[in-house]
């Protein structure tokens, strides 16, 4: 079903790009997404239901094959899968207290890359992305002028922009203008 559901899909934005001479920016490869909630003693059966290691520390993720585990808070996780897994299938055989939402419709994701990066995204969010701070495998739930984002470092130079497909149009065009001004400071 959920395969079914992946391919009819409306994809916000579909082969939007964008950029400078130090940048790119184009909508990320469909992904199936989950809203993982439990306590810490659910942890290691998610994490085994889902074949991923669930990161326990702020600002961190953890990555295997074609998905990742984002930690957003205490007890709150995105997983982002670009398989053909059915992550609730998955979860549903968890015992341990959780709650497993699936928010793919929901979110979409941007891939922002480039030596032009960091300046695009800091050029609305007031959060510092240099790599010392925010290195590969970080990520966070922060804004994006007035959106929310969750922003995963994938490479040195690569970050992966979540957002609600509600306000995919207002962030593009924020990353746009962020990648047009770091395109300008570069010259």
């Amino acid at each position: 079903m959920a395969d079914i559901a992946m391919a009819n899909r409306t994809l916000v934005l579909e082969g939007a790009r964008a950029g400078s001479a130090t940048v790119s920016i184009k909508m990320a490869a469909p992904a199936y997404r989950l809203a993982l909630r439990a306590k810490a003693d659910a942890v290691s059966e998610l994490s085994q239901a889902l074949d991923i290691s669930m990161p326990q520390a702020p600002k961190t993720s953890t990555t295997s094959a074609l998905r990742a585990a984002l930690w957003l808070g205490p007890d709150e996780w995105l997983v982002i899968d670009q398989g053909e897994s059915n992550l609730l299938d998955a979860c549903a055989t968890v015992s341990a207290p959780h709650s497993a939402t699936d928010v793919s419709h929901r979110n979409t994701a941007i891939t922002v890359s480039g030596e032009g990066a960091e300046a695009t995204l800091n050029a609305g969010c007031p959060q510092d992305l240099s790599l010392g701070v925010f290195p590969v495998g970080a990520c966070s739930r922060t804004v994006l002028g007035k959106a929310e984002v969750v922003i995963l470092r994938v490479a040195e130079d690569t970050f992966r922009v979540e957002c609600w497909r509600s306000f995919a149009d207002y962030v593009f065009g924020l990353l746009e203008e962020g990648a047009r001004d770091a395109g300008a400071s570069q010259d």
